[in-house]
C-alpha cells in the first residue's frame, strides 16, 4: 500500500466526492454525513465537498471529531476537504479538522471566521445564594464556550501564517477570507 497522506490532488480527484454535504450545518445534516460516511470507500481517498452559510458549531465538531477518529483508526483512508462558494461559521469549525494538507478550496470560495455567539436573556429572581449560583453557571457556560472556539481556531491556524492574535482580532467582527487568501496565508494546501 502506497502512503498517499501527503500527495498533492488535483481537480479530478474531486469529481466523484464520496460526502457531499450543503446547506445548514445541523442534526439533519449530520445524518446525511453519517450515512455517506458508513457507504464511502474503506481505503484511499475520500473527499468531504461542503458548501454551508453556516449553523450549529458543535454539530460541525462533532462531524469533525468523526473525521478525526476515522482517519486514526483507518489510516488507509485519506479525509479531503473541498469547500465551494461558502464555508461560513460552522463549515469552518468543520474544515478546521482536517490536516491543512488535506484542505482545498474551489476559485472565487470564501470562508467566515467568527466568534461564537449566544443569545440568552438572564432573569435574576429569588434568594440571593440562588441568584449568584444562576449567574455563575451562566459565566462558566461563556467561559467554555471561548474556550472551545478558541480550540476551534488553534487547530484552523496550526501550520499557518495566521496568528492567533489576528484570528481574535478579526473573528469578532465575522472575518471573510477569500480561496486565494486563505491558500496565501496557509489555512489551506490548493484552490481547485
Amino acid at each position: 500500500m502506497t502512503d498517499t497522506t501527503h500527495i498533492a490532488l488535483g481537480a479530478r480527484d474531486f469529481v466523484n466526492p464520496a460526502i457531499l454535504l450543503s446547506g445548514t450545518v445541523d442534526y439533519d445534516m449530520y445524518k446525511r454525513f453519517r450515512d455517506e460516511l458508513d457507504a464511502a470507500p474503506s481505503e484511499g481517498l475520500v473527499v468531504v465537498e461542503l458548501t454551508t452559510l453556516g449553523g450549529d458549531p458543535e454539530v460541525a465538531r462533532i462531524m469533525g471529531e468523526d473525521v478525526r477518529f476515522h482517519s486514526e483508526v483507518v489510516p488507509a483512508r485519506r479525509f479531503v476537504f473541498l469547500g465551494k462558494a461558502a464555508v461560513y461559521s460552522a463549515g469552518t469549525t468543520f474544515m478546521s479538522f482536517f490536516a491543512r494538507e488535506n484542505r482545498y478550496l474551489t476559485r472565487g470560495t470564501r470562508l467566515m471566521i467568527h466568534e461564537r455567539k449566544m443569545d440568552k436573556h438572564l432573569h435574576v429572581e429569588g434568594p440571593l445564594t440562588t441568584c449568584i449560583a444562576g449567574l455563575e453557571a451562566t459565566l462558566n457556560e461563556i467561559k467554555e464556550s471561548i474556550k472551545i472556539q478558541n480550540e476551534g481556531f488553534e487547530n484552523l491556524i496550526r501550520g499557518s501564517d495566521v496568528t492567533m492574535d489576528e484570528v481574535l482580532t478579526r473573528a469578532p467582527s465575522n472575518w471573510y477570507v477569500e480561496a486565494q487568501d486563505a491558500l496565501r496565508m496557509g489555512l489551506i494546501t490548493a484552490v481547485i
